[in-house]
């Protein structure tokens, strides 16, 4: 007879320890961390002390998750106050720069946009970019988080792109792929491959959708552009 047989018989006739009683107060197990013996019923409270471990640990990872799901939400909801709450572009870019960097605590991250209709593009977040990023962002259904990235989304942090090891690209979009965003950090595990994204996917969908209130229509931007013009030849 195997170990395996003993199981199966068992779980096969439950009754065994009732019509057995005695074994309890008998029976002598090794101890599983200490070298001596035990009854039966000492190793169930062992048994039963090491599940309580175990999902006592469980608990507490999952209020550490809890708490930096807290985290994270409060800060997005400070964004979010902060971006609809901007006058013009140039404050909407400048309290997007200030949140992820102070409040997010992002070290090093780009913004390219491109396809919008703005009045004012004279900021480094619409600098001309190559045909390689814009099909990146093109074929980015969701944000991607890893070490490895093409060598032009490399070139964009200039001469801090030596000490960058990990990055997350951020697709940015309304009706159609207005821009990148990339976050980047000198730390191996700050965005990591099997990283959750849910939360960079909502930080994507927030800049894109407040942005929008920049994107004008093609004649209304070519107006006001005029009317700017004439403005500044009076």
């Amino acid at each position: 007879m195997t170990p395996e047989d003993v199981v199966q018989y068992l779980n096969d006739h439950p009754d065994f320890f009732n019509e057995h009683a005695e074994l309890f107060a008998d029976m002598q197990i090794p101890h599983p961390q200490e070298n001596k013996v035990v009854s039966l019923q000492e190793r169930q409270v062992i048994a039963i002390r090491d599940k309580n471990r175990i999902l006592q640990d469980k608990m507490l990872e999952l209020i550490g998750f809890g708490e930096e799901n807290d985290a994270i939400s409060e800060k997005m909801h400070r964004l979010t106050i902060a971006l609809l709450a901007s006058l013009d572009l140039g404050d909407f870019l400048g309290n997007l720069n200030y949140s992820l960097r102070d409040d997010f605590a992002v070290p090093d991250f780009v913004m390219r946009l491109w396809e919008l209709n703005c009045q004012d593009k004279n900021h480094d977040e619409f600098a001309e970019v190559n045909a390689d990023i814009h099909a990146i962002a093109e074929s980015l259904t969701q944000p991607y988080c890893g070490n490895h990235v093409a060598d032009a989304i490399k070139d964009l942090f200039g001469e801090a792109k030596a000490h960058l090891k990990s990055f997350a690209m951020i697709p940015l979009a309304t009706t159609r792929t207005i821009g990148l965003l990339i976050l980047a950090s000198p730390e191996l595990e700050r965005f990591y491959a099997d990283m959750g994204t849910l939360h960079l996917k909502r930080l994507g969908e927030l800049i894109s959708a407040a942005i929008a209130r920049y994107d004008l229509e093609p004649d209304m931007s070519k107006a006001l552009q005029e009317e700017s013009s004439d403005e500044q030849d009076s």
